[in-house]
């Protein structure tokens, strides 16, 4: 949690000296998809925990939560007042379809590994059934040879 929250710092420290030296928020295009994951990865994480049932860190996660929000809000401003006219709109909108795009992906990607797990313990399975075979048959040979 705590990487997260340091990357998501030093990518907004990015943002604002960019936008500071340029006056073009266009310039920190990197910081912002930097800052962006690095909101998400502590979201994801903070989710996973509360499925999972583990809750010992409840104010430090909310206290990151709550930076990275603050910093969300200061990057709102940025756009509004260094961007263009409804910038900070389609960047939401932007946002909101990326994190679709990401999730279809991801679950593509999760299904394709279901996939290969399946094929490969069917091959696991064929593989054993045909040893046994192979050796079944060659008990048969042998006892055959041992009677005559």
């Amino acid at each position: 949690m705590l990487a997260e929250l340091a990357a998501a710092n030093a990518a907004f420290t990015i943002i604002k000296k960019a936008v500071q030296n340029t006056g073009d928020i266009a310039k920190a295009g990197k910081a912002i998809s930097d800052f962006v994951i690095a909101k998400e990865e502590l979201q994801r994480k903070g989710n996973k925990k509360k499925k999972s049932g583990i809750r010992s860190s409840d104010l430090e996660e909310f206290m990151a939560l709550e930076s990275i929000r603050q910093k969300e809000q200061q990057l709102k401003q940025i756009m509004i007042y260094t961007g263009r006219p409804g910038l900070w709109q389609d960047w939401q909108k932007f946002q909101a379809d990326a994190r679709k795009e990401r999730r279809v992906l991801e679950e593509l990607s999760r299904r394709r590994r279901a996939e290969i797990m399946d094929a490969i313990g069917i091959g696991a399975v064929v593989l054993l059934i045909s040893a046994m075979v192979a050796g079944l048959i060659a008990w048969i040979a042998w006892l055959k040879g041992m009677f005559d």
